[in-house]
């Protein structure tokens, strides 16, 4: 595989999508507040708040865009927004590009957008999410749909939605901590579920690359947090399995912030079951103590929210309560690191 990189500056001009709701006034947030929509306990001093409907543009920007398949137009314009976007907040801003193949032979044209706040303090943490979108909806009820892209308005835009305001928070205030936000590419298109052989890793096709080529040789993280999944109405995160076995100490420390702020409902102590995602990768291949925050249900037919992989992942299923409840708990831990 191969990857080149281009790098944005936090000055270059571009006009942000965003939309400010009821909670956020003009869109400045105050400090030591407390916070809204699910959580009436104050937060820890200094801690921003985040803003909810900021999140949820966020997540309505990327779908107007269409799916965000790899090597579609949609995609392309998607990951020029995303890397504009994020250079209004980040110091740096820098895009991977690389060609991966996926299990049908496929060769995607994939991009790993990386923005860094305070790239010179050695002690980081590492935040991610996937930007793209699945091209199968191959668990749509409806069979004429399985080859057909998903919207990815929870599963990818949620996530997304949220590192961005995360993102806008820091351009504003600061934790002691410097912060990495990694959108990974290629996440979503494993495997079709109709295919009749096992591909080996054909999921996290992003992550791996940027596992094995770091957009920094050395690259090293205290821990990382990757968010899948994490704005349906609803929706409880169980303790991933992946991330008890690689991170524990990392899933107690989170999980125990979102108790604290308000928000143990969404942040249940229950162990999950183990998903193949970009985290498992940033782990095993980069060694970074990486964790999931990503929503599973019993008894689905699938483990994770109704809507998943199919046609109806779009942005009715979007909660900004839950976008807040994770928003929230992330930036709570960020601004209580030392």
């Amino acid at each position: 595989m191969t990857s080149t990189y281009y790098m944005l500056s936090r000055i270059f001009p571009v006009v942000l999508f965003f939309a400010v709701g009821c909670s956020g006034g003009d869109g400045s947030q105050g400090r030591s507040k407390a916070a809204s929509s699910g959580s009436d306990r104050p937060l820890p001093a200094e801690v921003p708040v985040f803003n909810q409907d900021s999140a949820f543009a966020f997540v309505a920007a990327q779908l107007d865009f269409g799916p965000r398949v790899p090597n579609t137009e949609a995609h392309r314009r998607a990951a020029q927004w995303l890397a504009q976007t994020l250079g209004r907040f980040a110091d740096t801003v820098e895009v991977q590009q690389a060609k991966v193949r996926a299990f049908d032979g496929t060769v995607l044209n994939i991009s790993n957008i990386i923005a860094s706040f305070d790239p010179e303090n050695r002690s980081r943490i590492l935040l991610c999410a996937h930007w793209d979108s699945r091209p199968f909806a191959d668990f749509d009820p409806d069979p004429a749909n399985h080859y057909r892209p998903i919207p990815g308005a929870n599963d990818g835009g949620s996530g997304v939605g949220v590192l961005l305001e995360i993102a806008r928070q820091l351009s504003m205030s600061r934790p002691n901590v410097g912060v990495d936000i990694v959108l990974f590419d290629a996440e979503d298109y494993g495997q079709h579920e109709q295919a009749t052989t096992y591909t080996e890793d054909s999921w996290g096709l992003g992550s791996q690359h940027w596992a094995r080529n770091p957009h920094r040789h050395d690259y090293n993280a205290r821990y990382g947090i990757l968010l899948d999944m994490v704005g349906a109405a609803g929706a409880q995160f169980k303790q991933e399995g992946f991330s008890m076995m690689y991170a524990p100490n990392i899933v107690r420390k989170v999980w125990a912030a979102a108790r604290r702020i308000g928000y143990g409902a969404y942040f249940v102590d229950r162990e999950g079951g183990f998903v193949t995602d970009d985290h498992y990768y940033v782990n095993t291949i980069r060694n970074i103590p990486t964790i999931n925050i990503i929503h599973q249900e019993e008894g689905s037919r699938h483990g994770f929210f109704p809507q998943w992989h199919t046609m109806d992942d779009d942005l009715d299923i979007i909660d900004p309560n839950t976008l807040k409840a994770v928003g929230q708990t992330v930036l709570t831990l960020l601004f209580e690191e030392r």
